[in-house]
């Protein structure tokens, strides 16, 4: 379980404006799932996601997501491990594959968290942000993502990563603009099963 609350250059937790906005979601709460409920709510709406917001800048560590008050998914899966695990929280990462225009081919990663609960287990969570048409929650043992698996070739895939994927980060590293990272979102074909192989 160590690996999943580890800081990292990514999940830096152990940064201060992070460990500080931690700590003040945490506050008055003793229960994990309160506490990750809390983290969770405030990651999904006050870290605007850029694809809603139309905003150009791509961040990718914990601390950028939370300096900058935007990210796409995968920018805010990270903020949102980081504020767990700083507050002794395990958790992970998720992914699933999406058509990125709700119509089919293209298809590209979507990014989401684990969280482990004492009372429940791991359970996953998407902080994405809402809109119409998603309504991500909350409400633990009951799964509320925010997008279900509709059409051939979407998978939701069952693994719990301790970090991110790698693919995930070098597009967030290599794209400076929200068009570019769009026109080059990371995607995995899928395989026998609906298992994440990164090769």
């Amino acid at each position: 379980m160590n690996n999943y609350l580890q800081s990292t250059e990514i999940i830096n937790w152990q940064h201060p404006a992070v460990l500080a906005r931690a700590k003040e979601l945490a506050a008055g709460r003793k229960d994990p799932a309160a506490v990750a409920a809390s983290c969770f709510s405030w990651v999904r709406d006050a870290i605007r996601h850029i694809g809603d917001y139309d905003i150009q800048e791509v961040s990718c560590s914990a601390s950028e997501v939370l300096l900058s008050g935007s990210g796409i998914c995968y920018a805010k899966s990270h903020l949102l491990a980081a504020l767990l695990r700083a507050n002794a929280i395990a958790a992970g990462f998720c992914y699933q594959r999406l058509s990125r225009n709700d119509d089919g081919a293209p298809f590209c990663l979507h990014g989401l968290n684990a969280v482990y609960l004492p009372a429940y287990g791991w359970y996953r969570i998407d902080a994405r942000g809402n809109k119409a048409g998603v309504n991500a929650q909350f409400a633990p043992p009951e799964e509320h993502l925010a997008f279900a698996i509709r059409l051939a070739g979407e998978a939701d895939f069952p693994e719990i990563w301790p970090h991110p994927l790698p693919m995930v980060i070098e597009a967030l590293r290599r794209y400076s603009s929200k068009d570019e990272l769009w026109d080059n979102l990371p995607d995995v074909p899928v395989s026998g099963g609906n298992r994440l192989e990164i090769r």
